[in-house]
């Protein structure tokens, strides 16, 4: 036992260091976020997706291309237009010449899917049609095209930004859609102190650059660092009854629930509280999760999978204070 203690600490101690080295290098570009750029980087290392929701011009697109640099793997960009089709996102099979027969083949064009890191910018600006190309790469990690599956490499992570919805030429994202993400992260617009800041790194001739410090194998190896963290069964069951008590079907369901929710989460959202509160764990360097972990996820991993019924978009209320009360009365 002393020896898987042992073994244990030093494990979380290197993930806490390794992460933060990420974060460090990722602050030399972006300005304030920290907790953003916490839980984006705790999405990546449990093998999540992450929307990204705010208005334009706070740092959602920067913060993503910073942290592709600050990795070594294949960064691609796919700007979503309304008149985006799905055949641009996973590619297409096309008719070309071959020069040893000189006829003519059919080959494969991979379309910008295919890489490590995938900015799918604007995304609700795109059809629902073309949104819904995203649905089997997130969850399957593999392309069907012709009736022909490609497979695509690890690590692989989506982080798409999103205009509120309010915002003119926007489109809203399908349920499904919304439940690959294993996180939502809002972009609160930034203090003018941090403005200040911005306008200083951004407005002179040197310009912070980050480095590449972290390779695809040492991702890897740290997303298996979070599947190894224990979890009691008392935890668990936390997660769960957190998740069952944002349905007001259930008869146990909370009296916020009941008259201001439409639908609950999945369980892609237990496993989101899990996930999420093994990273927490590791970064506070425990080899062990928490109910506080489960807490400190909660927004993150449940604000998009709960859907407020017409009553609770009349009272003003948000998804953040509905588990709020919901975190209250299940403790």
């Amino acid at each position: 036992m002393p020896e898987k203690a042992t073994a244990a600490t030093e494990a979380a101690s290197k993930f806490r260091d390794e992460f933060g080295r990420l974060v460090d290098e990722v602050s030399k570009v972006i300005v304030g976020y920290r907790d953003i750029i916490d839980s984006v980087l705790t999405c990546l290392l449990c093998d999540g997706h992450a929307l990204l929701e705010g208005v334009p011009g706070v740092g959602k697109t920067l913060l993503v291309n910073t942290l592709a640099r600050c990795l070594e793997l294949e960064f691609s960009r796919i700007q979503f237009t309304p008149d985006l089709m799905p055949a641009d996102v996973t590619g297409t099979t096309m008719i070309l010449d071959d020069e040893k027969t000189g006829g003519r083949c059919q080959q494969f064009v991979r379309g910008p899917i295919f890489g490590n890191i995938i900015l799918a910018d604007e995304i609700n600006r795109a059809t629902p049609k073309t949104q819904s190309a995203l649905l089997e790469a997130m969850q399957e990690r593999h392309v069907t095209v012709s009736r022909v599956t490609h497979v695509l490499a690890e690590p692989f992570m989506v982080l798409a930004t999103q205009n509120p919805l309010e915002m003119e030429g926007t489109y809203p994202l399908p349920e499904a859609q919304m439940d690959r993400f294993l996180f939502k992260i809002h972009f609160p617009f930034p203090s003018g102190r941090e403005i200040a800041e911005i306008l200083e790194r951004t407005t002179t001739t040197q310009a912070p650059q980050a480095s590449r410090i972290m390779g695809g194998e040492q991702v890897l190896a740290m997303r298996r660092v979070v599947r190894e963290v224990p979890v009691a069964s008392h935890v668990q069951e936390y997660a769960i009854r957190m998740v069952l008590a944002t349905h007001p079907e259930l008869p146990d369901a909370p009296e916020i629930t009941r008259n201001y929710v439409r639908y609950g989460s999945s369980p892609r959202g237990a496993q989101a509280l899990l996930l999420g509160g093994k990273v927490r764990a590791l970064l506070d360097g425990r080899f062990a999760l928490a109910r506080e972990d489960i807490d400190a996820v909660c927004h993150l991993a449940l604000r998009h999978r709960l859907v407020l019924n017409f009553e609770g978009e009349a009272a003003n209320l948000t998804p953040d204070a509905v588990l709020d009360e919901i975190r209250h009365k299940i403790r």
